[in-house]
């Protein structure tokens, strides 16, 4: 293994926090979304929806009547053809999109959801189930440069930045269990 910037410390490429099995970059690297210079590309290009669950499904279904007018006619037309999510060639289930990549739920102002779905709001965390556990990766993008470098500059960390979705997933006490071992292995 490499060595690290991180007082001489070895890293192991992943923690495990509870039954969550965390990839080292999360702690390690900095980001922090800077929304005026990407525009929020992340919910315009991809080649599949944003992953959701069927209780999220249930939700934004909930939440059309309210949203309806704010969409533009390209997505009302993809939610009338296909609903609000449909399943991509991986097995996922994801949120519909139009055309390629474009979210339907996404407006002028960003998205038109009061709550997003958990997989847009931990981004760039992508999660993946692995049998009774839980793996969480940073995705790198290059439309997220910018984040990457304000991040930096603001010295936030990925898991840091990502506080408010990482206990909305994980809980508050998982939360503070993954920031003492940020703490131990000297990385705040």
């Amino acid at each position: 293994m490499a060595s690290n910037p991180y007082n001489g410390k070895e890293l192991p490429p992943m923690l495990m926090v509870d039954d969550v099995i965390v990839h080292m970059d999360i702690v390690t690297e900095y980001f922090c979304c800077d929304i005026s210079k990407c525009q929020g590309r992340c919910c315009e290009e991809g080649d599949a929806g944003a992953p959701v669950t069927l209780d999220e499904v249930a939700y934004i279904e909930n939440q059309l009547d309210r949203i309806w007018p704010e969409m533009s006619a390209q997505a009302q037309a993809v939610i009338d053809r296909q609903g609000v999510a449909y399943t991509d060639p991986e097995g996922e289930l994801v949120t519909s999109i139009i055309g390629s990549c474009d979210c339907c739920f996404r407006g002028q102002k960003g998205c038109l959801l009061p709550k997003r779905p958990i997989s847009c709001h931990l981004y760039p965390i992508r999660e993946k189930k692995l049998g009774s556990l839980t793996g969480i990766n940073y995705h790198r993008w290059d439309i997220c440069k910018d984040a990457v470098a304000l991040g930096k500059e603001r010295n936030i960390r990925v898991y840091q930045f990502l506080k408010e979705p990482l206990i909305r997933r994980f809980g508050e006490e998982w939360y503070r269990e993954l920031e003492v071992v940020a703490q131990e292995l000297g990385l705040v």
